[in-house]
């Protein structure tokens, strides 16, 4: 089928590819012409796994290929996706703009029916509104054309996005009730198909529910985040160890054990833009979520946890103190530094007269024009920050380590050489990836989330009893 792309960003690349490689002619459209330039050349401009082969692979079979020019993208497309950036406005509701631009493009180069897809993640209402974009450039022209809006919302992970995709949980389609609907849903149902040959994966419903539901399943996930990063900073207090308890929540099959590992609090482009839509979505219908309300805040505060510790372990005075810190983006397997935790850390330690040597296997080069570009960085601030080659190299002569990110190759280093590389051996593990009883034995000072040494555990012991067993806790001469 022929489909067309609005927007050669993270989602618009990982549809436009995935499409193509299920066998439909995909044509990408952005405005952005350097952009365009150097994906006709194969070259990926995000880190996405899986992505650069898929992109390569359909541009050499001719399934694939990337424009600038509007007008004969639109023409191509029976499907038209709508896959653009919705960022935050001032107000925090979801700036909509880019999306409308879209759909204004379409009705001015429509040509016969087509199916217009929502992929952006938009309020409720969308729908109505890109719906109302089109036509009005329909009446403009003179045209007379029918078409049908729908909802699909994406529920990709960054690092994932290719897998996510391809072998999606769910598919979530809104459709309009009428008879472009109707037709949409026939032409839908071809498009999907491949997905939902060993069993459906598709969930019917009108524009507004699906757009809700996208909005509702990343709150649902930030929550759960948000309320084990409190409970971890609790269990801090109280001497816990917040992962025998996530282990032991995580265990109910009612609960599981997906979204409630403690850190140093949640980033990149869509929680917390997804949230404060939300929220600003319920502040327009005059009510007050709460618990989405409480889960922004815990998380706005989780952000500075990390740097919080150091500060009380090495005075709010950090001038001559040097650090490591390992990890940049804000999360593994991307180059994405949107709401990074690294950036609120790295602020507080610069701010408090601290130099400070990072790597990141990844985000080094996004991370350094993002702090560049953020006025919260005065260039004597940028001047105390330098980029490692290695893990270890950042770690050369710091006073202390500190985790924002779990990369795989964090979490298993050479501990003897990274002792001997720091001045001291301290580490603030804001992802929890070592275990405090294991760095106690090779004498560092850990100090992650919510982690505390955990007691010896007993040994257990069975005395016999009436002829009955009876559980003991105590070593082997029956001594508790």
């Amino acid at each position: 089928m022929n489909v067309t792309i609005f927007g050669a960003g993270y989602v618009g690349l990982v549809t436009a590819a995935c499409l193509a490689e299920l066998g439909n002619t995909v044509v990408c459209f952005d405005p952005d012409r350097a952009r365009v330039a150097l994906l006709q050349q194969g070259e990926v401009p995000i880190h996405e796994r899986g992505l650069p082969a898929l992109v390569r692979e359909n541009l050499a079979n001719g399934r694939l290929a990337f424009t600038s020019e509007a007008r004969p993208a639109v023409l191509h497309g029976d499907f038209i996706f709508i896959a653009v950036g919705t960022p935050p406005a001032e107000d925090g509701s979801a700036d909509l703009q880019h999306v409308l631009d879209a759909a204004r493009t379409i009705g001015v180069h429509m040509d016969r029916f087509k199916v217009v897809v929502d992929k952006s993640t938009v309020p409720v209402g969308t729908a109505e509104r890109v719906r109302a974009a089109v036509e009005e450039e329909l009446l403009l022209r003179g045209a007379r054309l029918s078409f049908s809006v729908v909802s699909n919302p994406e529920f990709l992970k960054e690092g994932a996005a290719v897998d996510d995709f391809m072998r999606p949980d769910r598919i979530v389609l809104g459709v309009e009730a009428s008879e472009q609907g109707e037709r949409a849903a026939d032409l839908l149902r071809l498009l999907y198909a491949p997905f939902n040959r060993h069993h459906g994966r598709t969930y019917w419903m009108d524009t507004r529910s699906a757009e809700f539901t996208k909005y509702a399943a990343n709150a649902m996930l930030a929550t759960r985040i948000s309320f084990m990063n409190e409970l971890a900073n609790l269990a801090d207090d109280v001497g816990v160890d917040i992962e025998a308890v996530r282990q032991g929540v995580g265990a109910d099959s009612r609960i599981g054990h997906s979204f409630l590992y403690a850190g140093c609090g949640y980033g990149g482009s869509c929680f917390p833009k997804d949230i404060s839509a939300l929220l600003s979505t319920a502040d327009e219908a005059g009510r007050t979520l709460r618990i989405l309300q409480a889960v922004e805040q815990v998380n706005h505060h989780q952000k500075r946890i990390l740097g919080q510790k150091l500060l009380r372990r090495f005075g709010p005075d950090l001038r001559g103190r040097h650090f490591a810190l390992w990890g940049l983006a804000f999360k593994p397997n991307t180059d994405d530094m949107r709401e990074a935790t690294s950036v609120v850390l790295l602020e507080q330690l610069l701010a408090a007269g601290a130099s400070v040597a990072a790597y990141d296997p990844v985000a080094q080069e996004t991370a350094r024009m993002a702090l560049a570009a953020d006025v919260r960085f005065s260039s004597d601030m940028l001047g105390r920050l330098s980029f490692a080659a290695t893990p270890l190299a950042a770690a050369e002569g710091a006073d202390a380590l500190l985790i924002a990110t779990e990369w795989k190759e964090f979490r298993s280093p050479d501990f003897a050489r990274l002792k001997e590389a720091l001045n001291a051996p301290v580490i603030f593990d804001g992802r929890n990836l070592y275990e405090p009883e294991m760095m106690a034995e090779l004498g560092i000072e850990y100090d992650g989330i919510g982690r505390r040494v955990r007691a010896a555990e007993p040994d257990l012991v069975f005395f016999w009893q009436a002829d009955r067993p009876v559980l003991h806790a105590g070593d082997a001469a029956g001594h508790a």
